[in-house]
């Protein structure tokens, strides 16, 4: 199984003779699971051609930043916030150098800068060229600054210099891609996971149900996994394929997850519950479909049982992730169900669009966070749901061992 499944790589080609490699780099990224777009720079496309990374990755080059087309919606914005990872390899002396002094004149460089997504280069020049005092204080800042420095290796170049100045095989780099992605924060620990809305029959056809697509439960799902836990997934009816190295549990109604959730509360140290399981069912479910017959129809509905504040309050409860999605007044719910449901932390989301009109929390792929825990907590801002889901499992490993 690989930590790159479902991976936003960004992989930058650069001026060096290495590029001939970045098809094979490509191809092996997507053979471990990472989706992988392709930023060349103007050095980078007299070595390899656009049209043999377009054909690899599958998904068009991207070159200019200036591209009318791409800039209408601000192209490299939206690279820099897809991207799980940059690497930039071949990384050469130019680009190393361009790093440091924050260089945003071409795209790839103002994808570094716009991108909060780990940065990892693996450069590629001539042996005397890596051993100048210049590049090598260049590596040194680039690691000062947190970016990922893989490699080089050494051996014989194409120039005919034998020492150290070659890029990494691709099987290397993928290798160093995955480390990035395994944190290791829940390593050992058993994790129970809810995703996804519940649906509860009215009749054989029709049914109550809340939005939502089970995207930031089946990223947290992901996160946990990378973060070393076994994880133990309980979803709802979603369209999303089944992330790797976990137990799935399908579900349809609240009282099915409550069941599933309470059969397995024995073997788990944390519980998230990022559903949207429905507050209300009908009192009675019809056996046959229901006929439009009159003006109007009167459901009687019925409580269902509360999963979260069920598992909160065990005489010996796992440590207790809520999600609260609010219209109005965020931190007020979000704190006040923390103390009503004596959860450990809970992470709450604004329903609605962001201050640009972008879709924001429920049936988006982004989201923005607000946590809060007994005395503190934090905002995680404005992210893919796969990012936010990473920064969110790290906080709660961090409070997990603390308590």
């Amino acid at each position: 199984m690989s930590s790159l499944t479902n991976k936003r790589i960004v992989l930058g080609v650069t001026g060096s003779i290495a590029a001939y490699k970045s098809a094979d780099l490509v191809r092996r990224l997507r053979e471990a699971g990472a989706e992988v777009r392709v930023i060349m720079t103007a050095g980078g496309r007299e070595f390899i051609t656009p049209l043999t990374l377009q054909a690899v990755s599958g998904q068009p080059v991207h070159s200019d930043l200036l591209d009318v087309d791409a800039e209408a919606g601000m192209g490299h914005i939206t690279l820099a916030k897809w991207a799980d990872l940059v690497l930039i390899a071949p990384a050469s002396a130019d680009c190393l150098a361009r790093l440091v002094q924050g260089r945003g004149d071409d795209l790839l460089g103002a994808v570094c800068l716009a991108s909060n997504a780990p940065l990892a280069v693996a450069p590629a020049m001539n042996q005397a060229m890596w051993a100048d005092a210049a590049t090598q204080g260049n590596v040194k800042s680039l690691r000062g600054r947190g970016v990922h420095i893989f490699g080089p290796g050494e051996g014989e170049q194409a120039c005919g210099d034998i020492g150290a100045g070659r890029m990494l095989e691709p099987a290397e780099l993928v290798n160093e891609s995955m480390a990035l992605f395994v944190t290791g924060s829940l390593a050992g620990l058993r994790v129970l996971i809810t995703a996804g809305p519940t649906r509860e029959p009215i009749d054989p056809m029709r049914y109550i149900s809340n939005r939502s697509s089970g995207r930031m439960g089946y990223a947290m799902a992901e996160a946990c996994v990378e973060a070393g836990a076994r994880v133990t997934l309980v979803s709802g009816p979603v369209c999303l394929p089944s992330p790797e190295r976990l137990t799935r549990i399908d579900i349809e109604t609240a009282a099915e997850m409550l069941a599933a959730v309470e059969s397995r509360l024995a073997e788990c140290d944390i519980f998230i519950s990022a559903a949207a399981v429905a507050d209300y069912r009908p009192a009675q479910t019809a056996v046959q479909k229901l006929k439009k017959s009159e003006a109007s129809f009167s459901l009687e509905l019925v409580r269902t049982g509360d999963v979260l504040a069920r598992v909160a309050a065990r005489e010996v409860a796992p440590f207790t992730v809520g999600f609260a999605a609010e219209t109005e007044n965020l931190s007020d719910n979000a704190r006040g169900k923390l103390q009503a449901k004596a959860l450990d932390m809970i992470a709450a989301n604004i329903i609605g669009k962001d201050g640009d009109g972008a879709p924001l929390g429920v049936e988006s792929e982004d989201n923005a966070l607000s946590v809060f825990w007994q005395g503190g907590g934090q905002e995680l801002p404005k992210a893919h749901k796969s990012q936010l889901a990473r920064q969110l499992v790290a906080l709660i490993g961090q409070r997990y061992h603390e308590k």
